[in-house]
């Protein structure tokens, strides 16, 4: 049982971030007949999906129907958005029985030359999470930037910490560095990492979750180890004309998951992969 699998409902976005690469596929939108497709291949591999790859999931017109989807299907939907789109998508997704998380990359708004005040963006953002956490929608803003583009961070901090009348650094933290603003909706920090890249030099990566824990599938279908190998470097097979448990057993994803027990991976990529470096700290 994999604890998520991530569906590119869409490659496409309506910002150009500084601090992603971007895809040279063929802009796509997965229909809703597709999602349903392929989310019922992944009916009883997981409980979560994850819409998340490339793109952003807010700009999809079919959205309502595939929350809807997720939510007929016994699945608990994490969305990732860089945000903008919040405010004009917060009915559908107040509406979304199946919504359990959504993610805000606020580190989005200084990798892109914005139409839009830093007040204004967060403004749209933090009455959305306040509407989402009351029904019940876990809210994270992540702010992954330490060490990149985080000039802004600072005005961010404050912004939020004037919104709960308390220093945001003064707050405890969990395990994972997470801080708790109001009930349901936190704030995460991480450091910037790089893509994995093919010609990068190799990162000394031992181990990763990917096909252990997750899996991702791309808007055409192809399935690929995880939510980082956005161009589809490492196919495994496609969804839509394939089973998912003959994709897992076969030989290049088998040897995959016994690469990365033995913390020797087999795929060149993934030794070139910035994220996956965490896990052997």
């Amino acid at each position: 049982m994999l604890k998520r699998a991530y569906i590119e409902i869409t490659n496409v976005c309506n910002l150009r971030c500084s601090f992603c690469p971007g895809t040279r596929r063929q802009a796509r939108f997965m229909t809703a007949e597709e999602f349903r497709t392929l989310a019922q291949k992944l009916r009883g591999h997981t409980d979560y999906l994850y819409f998340h790859v490339l793109g952003e999931p807010l700009l999809h017109p079919a959205l309502p129907q595939l929350l809807n989807i997720a939510g007929e299907l016994g699945f608990r939907v994490c969305l990732t958005t860089n945000g903008t789109l919040l405010p004009q998508q917060l009915d559908t997704l107040l509406h979304a029985s199946a919504l359990h998380k959504i993610s805000v990359s606020l580190h989005s708004f200084e990798a892109n030359d914005s139409q839009i005040s830093l007040t204004d963006y967060l403004d749209g953002v933090w009455q959305s999470c306040l509407a989402l956490s009351a029904n019940g929608v876990l809210c994270a803003l992540r702010l992954w930037n330490d060490g990149g583009l985080d000039a802004q961070n600072d005005n961010i901090l404050y912004y939020l910490s004037e919104k709960i009348q308390y220093d945001i650094k003064n707050l405890p933290t969990d395990r994972r560095g997470n801080r708790t603003l109001r009930p349901r909706i936190f704030l995460e920090r991480a450091e910037k990492f790089d893509w994995p890249d093919p010609e990068a030099p190799e990162a000394g990566v031992q181990f990763c979750h990917g096909l252990r824990q997750q899996i991702a599938v791309l808007c055409d279908g192809t399935v690929v180890p995880c939510c980082l190998d956005g161009e589809g470097n490492i196919p495994l097979g496609n969804l839509f004309s394939q089973e998912l448990c003959d994709i897992l057993s076969a030989p290049r994803a088998a040897a995959m998951r016994d690469g990365f027990a033995r913390r020797q991976p087999t795929e060149a990529l993934c030794r070139r992969c910035g994220y996956a470096s965490r896990f052997s700290k």
